[in-house]
């Protein structure tokens, strides 16, 4: 009776299994999920691919913001890349204005930046509190790149202001800082919408309009120093 207690399982040794009753269970392990990982790992690629993997990722948000529709792109794949650019761009192309030479209180350079970053982090901020679905950083890509537009309108605007300040120049900039104020609005409001309570997208909606009128109208009242 003592030896059978030590060997409770001694009488399994002569079942068998029938061949024709299937044997369900696999212990392997698989391999193929590792070797996809290795396939897709960017640890070990070279650094200029990196850098052109980046920026032809960056072109296709300008591409979408060009061309906007209600696509998760610039949700999906967020960077902050593409706006610091057109942060940087913008404020550069502010600089040398008569203001900042009659010290008026101009855009100085790093008063654009705070202007720009600030105000975005505060529309994510209302669209949080609000009950917006998306990510704080994936707002300010979307808020970011929107500027785009407007950048594009400063450049233009700086090489109008070129054969002078007259009243056709102000017209032409008017238009031109106009149209792309509301590109800039609409293109946010595209990707922004699907993310908000559809009894609130008003309320998310305003301060992108505040937001990016301010930016235009510093645009618009730019001249440049004599």
């Amino acid at each position: 009776m003592a030896e059978e207690a030590s060997r409770p399982f001694a009488g399994l040794s002569d079942v068998s299994i029938p061949e024709d009753i299937p044997v369900e269970g696999d212990i392997s392990v698989p391999v193929g999920a590792s070797r996809r990982d290795d396939e897709y790992s960017t640890l070990d690629e070279p650094v200029k691919e990196t850098i052109l993997r980046d920026l032809r990722a960056v072109g296709k948000k300008f591409i979408h913001v060009l061309y906007p529709k209600r696509s998760s792109a610039l949700l999906r794949d967020w960077d902050l890349w593409g706006p610091l650019l057109l942060c940087v761009t913008l404020a550069l192309l502010l600089q040398g204005g008569a203001a900042d030479s009659d010290d008026q209180g101009g855009p100085q350079f790093a008063e654009v930046f705070v202007i720009i970053w600030f105000g975005s982090i505060v529309i994510t901020l209302n669209s949080k509190l609000l009950g917006g679905t998306i990510s704080f950083f994936q707002s300010l890509c979307v808020l970011g790149y929107c500027i785009m537009p407007l950048t594009v309108a400063m450049a233009v605007c700086r090489i109008v202001l070129i054969g002078g300040s007259g009243t056709v120049s102000f017209a032409v900039r008017l238009v031109v800082v106009t149209a792309s104020f509301g590109w800039s609005t609409f293109a946010s409001t595209a990707f922004l919408a699907d993310s908000q309570p559809p009894n609130r997208k008003a309320l998310v909606v305003y301060p992108v309009f505040l937001f990016y009128f301010v930016i235009g109208w510093m645009i618009l009242t730019f001249s440049p120093s004599q």
